[in-house]
């Protein structure tokens, strides 16, 4: 054997034994979509359909299977597409989705494939392009925009559950019609508006073997760089297992699956125990799939409502909870997306806008100043301030770009010259908020890490606010 040769044998040996000795296991790392995912946080999804003009509640089993009977109700006064961006960002929002169809089948753009799209309707002499100004007004305002498509049901189609109405020979040709206009009007979204930052697929996008349109090619030859969600064969994100803008904790960014299904293509014990999987997510995962929490800004006293309803102000949700949420859910290793809807006017309500407001100057006031941030990599993580502090709220950090390391952890100051745990937990991921009942007067903090596959690189910030 050649000498050069050995010596790097021998070389690559004791490399491998080195990282093995420090506990470096192979772990499911995140592609660059997910982690801008994750590190983005917070984003908003605009839901406006058709519906918002009837004047009649929206009953979504209803909207489903019955067609509006004139889409010329579309006729917004006012609308101003960079308002709805311009709220979105003063909440903080790094991230802004539209639903350039929902449930009806009706196009929120100009589409050669999908005859029910704006270029039918009089408003705007059938030449107004709402994808178009949206994806404009995101760029202008430095938010990443995404686009949601609704191909699961199209009440205009006779389109439930992927399946087009219909049998025999009949079905099989409007079948196929549906499909090539899905798989052209999913071209249309991936080719006419710049790179995107997430396509959603409502209720996913099926799997083109049971006769669904063939949607992920598409997304992945015209939009590399855009989060895919989801389908029966790939999820590159997960639903956080209810639409309460919360997850479970712990909440990991690793999944057993590769994809989270639909109906009978669902993995087996997906819905156990109210999602408790998609929750919770698995330590032990093979695949990185980090969650998302997602609710209506309009969703409190029991209500659910994605889509403008009149005298709905009194359904948004009161500062107060929005921040419990926000803790659970970017606080949780998961990112959080709210709903807004215009109105009739084609303008976000002033009320929901000062909310936004509020919620954004409230994150900032309580997140933006942490009295001291140290990073390490390690199991132990010290902190020593100048002198004591009252710190009431802390935040874990993990350097997810290599891997949820950490399994458990003790969070720990020194109080009359003794360590006093104040939190254990398991996951950290992206961000692990700890809001603390009482604040803790030290200059002595610590974590230690208790379990671990692969040496923790933390980031660890202490934080008082009134």
């Amino acid at each position: 054997m050649n000498n050069n040769y050995s010596i790097l044998l021998i070389a690559f040996i004791l490399l491998v034994a080195h990282q093995f000795a420090k506990g470096q296991t192979r772990l499911p790392l995140p592609n660059e979509r997910q982690l801008a995912w994750q590190k983005a946080e917070l984003g908003v999804i605009f839901h406006y359909d058709l519906h918002v003009f009837d004047g009649e509640k929206y009953s979504q089993g209803k909207n489903r299977i019955t067609p509006i009977a004139d889409y010329n109700i579309f006729n917004p006064t006012h609308l101003d597409v960079e308002q709805w961006v311009l709220t979105a960002k003063v909440a903080g929002a790094r991230f802004a989705i539209l639903t350039a169809t929902h449930e009806t089948g009706f196009a929120l753009f100009q589409s050669e494939y999908n005859p029910y799209s704006l270029r039918a309707v009089k408003w705007g002499e059938g030449k107004r392009d709402i994808v178009r100004e949206f994806v404009d007004a995101c760029r202008k305002h430095q938010l990443e925009p995404g686009i949601y498509i609704g191909i699961r049901w199209n009440s205009f189609f006779g389109v439930h559950d992927f399946v087009v109405d219909g049998e025999g020979k009949m079905q099989e040709n409007r079948q196929r019609y549906y499909n090539k206009m899905v798989e052209g009007m999913v071209t249309e979204i991936c080719t006419n508006y710049g790179p995107l930052f997430k396509i959603w697929f409502d209720g996913g996008a099926s799997h083109p073997e049971k006769g669904a349109p063939d949607v992920l090619p598409i997304v992945q030859k015209y939009q590399p760089n855009c989060l895919f969600y989801h389908n029966d064969q790939l999820a590159e994100a997960r639903w956080g297992g209810s639409e309460t803008g919360t997850v479970g904790y712990p909440c990991w960014a690793t999944f057993p699956f590769a994809y989270t299904g639909s109906g009978e293509s669902a993995p087996k014990g997906i819905a156990d125990n109210g999602f408790a999987l998609l929750k919770h997510g698995d330590p032990n995962g093979k695949y990185w799939m980090p969650a998302m929490a997602d609710a209506p800004l309009r969703g409190y006293n029991g209500r659910h409502e994605w889509f403008w309803e009149p005298g709905d102000e009194k359904n948004i949700f009161p500062l107060e909870d929005l921040m419990d949420m926000y803790n659970k859910s970017v606080g949780r290793n998961s990112t959080l997306v709210l709903g807004l809807t215009p109105g009739p006017d084609g303008l976000i309500p002033d009320e929901d806008v000062n909310r936004m407001k509020e919620f954004g100057d409230e994150i900032k006031r309580r997140f933006s100043n942490p009295i001291y941030t140290h990073q390490a990599v390690g199991n132990m993580l010290e902190i020593k301030l100048p002198k004591d502090k009252f710190i009431n709220q802390l935040i874990l950090q993990e350097n997810i770009a290599h891997g949820e390391r950490v399994r458990r952890f003790t969070v720990e100051a020194k109080i009359r010259g003794k360590w006093q745990t104040i939190t254990e937990g398991q996951s950290i991921g992206q961000k692990y908020i700890v809001i603390l009942p009482e604040p803790i007067k030290s200059k002595y903090f610590r974590v230690r890490v208790t379990e671990n596959v692969g040496e923790p690189e933390l980031t660890f910030s202490l934080y008082h606010f009134l």
